[in-house]
């Protein structure tokens, strides 16, 4: 560990800190409907479209009807996207002339896209061609993200609205994040990502000759505008097969920095919109500070492991820190803060192979993902799903002083701790489950490089990252198979559904509730007592089921490296 790269790390948490609270006010905006300046330039498209599809805005739904008109469009986004996959050697903007993906692959990849999973069992530079990349799978990046943040309102006015009927309406909720935030964002951001050097071109290749006089095609495409909204919308999914390990995705330090940046700044803007909705910004604050806190702690471990290196090879006279999988125009520090960063988040984006992470190392972003992806998590399922969280808290804390918990001025009762419980236990039921399969069958087993501790871990990360929405992969694991493929979808739609309906339910049922207000016998969420009970909570809520199967997979691997042994 050297003090540049603990310098990067605090220059990185510090920026990050500086831009919650301007972003949360614009966010805030959006989620009451208020006017922006963008209005002025954008307030025609917006009631443009609304005519167009017969939305009236200011008729709100239930939580109910939120839910059917938000699982119907991602439905039919994804057909939609199975259907432009399937066809793309009939469709345009094809120069490499790529065929039609298989029926397995194209289940997946869409099941992915439209989940914000971003999950990628194909090599994006050999598979896809232009059309499929903008239109089979940027539209999901745009529209995947909306979903998050508008499902995240939906919770916040569960808690902000008394004795309310509706939580908002899911068309407007869409349409003012993606044109007023995400839009704008991703355009600025492109711009800057073309002048660092991004490619951002409809050729699919350049022929190059290299150093040795050897001619060589280099794959191109839309590059830049597809990267910009992979970070920003907290997607993940690479043009590239080596994603942002690649040059033309990530070019540079400062583009490398920019992308960790902008793969969280959202996600924690969404805190402070919390605080001003229910008119208390230091709740907002209390959760930030535990996310921070369980974040900072990963990053020590994955740096001080990766700096560390590999016992085997110091063994053997090689000195220095675990350089394997890793880019050297990154290094250490910036590889490691990058894999805690893109999995604190469900984001799935990488600039190192996480395979060739150190056990511990490489335990640290598999754990944030079996977490619940909360640390500051995606756009908008980052908030909600630590909220779910904070229900069990404050149920926890309320039984300390003996009487009904309160939050934000609600009282949490039987219900909504049963939803609660209901939506974070899908995630290790069918992360476990599903493991269990692929690690008993033949199909399953066929699908690791390795065999042993690591082997497993290789099937552990593929299912904790699809049911976790996260994208990521230890990529020792061949999954471009009918099973793999097929059990992997079923894991992300579950892993994205089947948490977001109960969450709905708990807004509808918090909106209903008058406001309560809070006494000397109320339990305060806003102080270090509240901070530390939530990280507690996270932490053996989250964490601790996970146990034996970690035990089982990084803890046996790096008791196995630092005895010399290998699998």
């Amino acid at each position: 560990m050297t003090f540049q790269g603990w310098l990067l790390i605090a220059a990185f948490v510090a920026i990050l800190l500086a831009l919650t609270k301007p972003l949360g006010l614009w966010l805030f905006a959006l989620y009451e409907g208020r006017r922006t300046p963008l209005h002025a330039v954008l307030g025609p498209v917006e009631r443009g479209f609304y005519r167009l599809s017969g939305v009236d805005p200011a008729q709100e739904q239930g939580w109910r009807r939120y839910a059917v008109h938000m699982l119907l469009f991602n439905l039919a986004l994804a057909l939609f996207t199975y259907a432009v996959l399937r066809l793309q050697g009939l469709l345009p903007l094809n120069p490499m002339g790529f065929a039609g993906t298989s029926d397995h692959l194209a289940f997946n990849t869409a099941i992915s896209f439209a989940t914000n999973t971003n999950w990628q069992s194909y090599a994006g530079e050999t598979t896809l061609s232009n059309l499929s990349q903008m239109l089979g799978l940027a539209i999901h990046n745009f529209l995947s993200a909306a979903t998050g943040i508008a499902l995240a309102f939906a919770l916040f006015r569960g808690f902000a609205r008394r004795n309310a009927a509706t939580i908002g309406n899911f068309w407007a909720d869409m349409t003012r994040v993606t044109l007023y935030l995400l839009l704008p964002l991703c355009i600025l951001y492109a711009l800057f990502l073309i002048a660092s050097g991004v490619p951002q071109t409809l050729a699919g290749s350049v022929d190059v000759t290299t150093l040795e006089g050897a001619k060589q095609g280099l794959a191109l495409g839309p590059v830049a505008s597809q990267e910009a909204i992979k970070m920003l919308g907290t997607n993940g999914g690479g043009f590239f097969n080596a994603n942002s390990a690649h040059p033309f995705e990530n070019p540079s330090a400062l583009t490398n920095f920019m992308q960790m940046l902008s793969i969280l700044v959202i996600g924690a803007g969404l805190t402070f919109t919390f605080g001003k909705a229910v008119g208390n910004t230091r709740q907002g604050w209390a959760i930030l500070a535990a996310m921070m806190t369980i974040f900072l702690v990963g990053v020590t471990i994955a740096y001080w492991q990766e700096a560390a290196g590999n016992p085997i090879l110091h063994g053997l006279g090689v000195a220095g820190g675990n350089m394997e999988g890793k880019e050297v125009r990154f290094g250490t520090a910036a590889s490691a803060l990058f894999s805690v960063v893109t999995t604190a988040a469900s984001c799935g984006a990488v600039n190192a192979m996480h395979d060739s992470f150190t056990a511990l190392g490489g335990m640290v972003p598999l754990f944030n993902i079996q977490l619940g992806e909360v640390v500051v998590g995606g756009v908008g399922a980052g908030i909600y799903g630590f909220l779910l969280f904070a229900i069990l808290a404050v149920f926890v804390a309320g039984l300390m002083v003996g009487r009904t918990p309160e939050y934000v001025g609600k009282k949490i009762e039987a219900r909504e701790v049963k939803l609660a419980v209901l939506a974070i236990a899908v995630l290790p039921l069918v992360i476990l489950g599903m493991t269990a399969i692929a690690s008993v069958t033949d199909a399953g087993l066929a699908g690791p490089l390795n065999k042993g501790p690591h082997g497993f871990s290789e099937i552990l990360y593929a299912f904790t990252s699809a049911v976790g929405n996260n994208g990521s992969a230890f990529a020792g694991l061949t999954a471009n198979t009918p099973f793999y493929n097929g059990l992997l979808g079923v894991a992300m739609w579950i892993g994205r559904f089947f948490i977001i309906i109960p969450m709905l339910a708990i807004a509808g049922g918090l909106a209903a509730k008058s406001h309560t207000p809070e006494t000397a016998g109320s339990f305060p969420t806003t102080g270090p007592l509240w901070t530390g009970l939530l990280i507690g909570i996270v932490l053996v809520v989250g964490g601790l089921t996970f146990l034996p199967s970690l035990a089982l997979g990084p803890v046996a691997d790096h008791l196995a490296m630092i005895h010399g042994q290998t699998f």
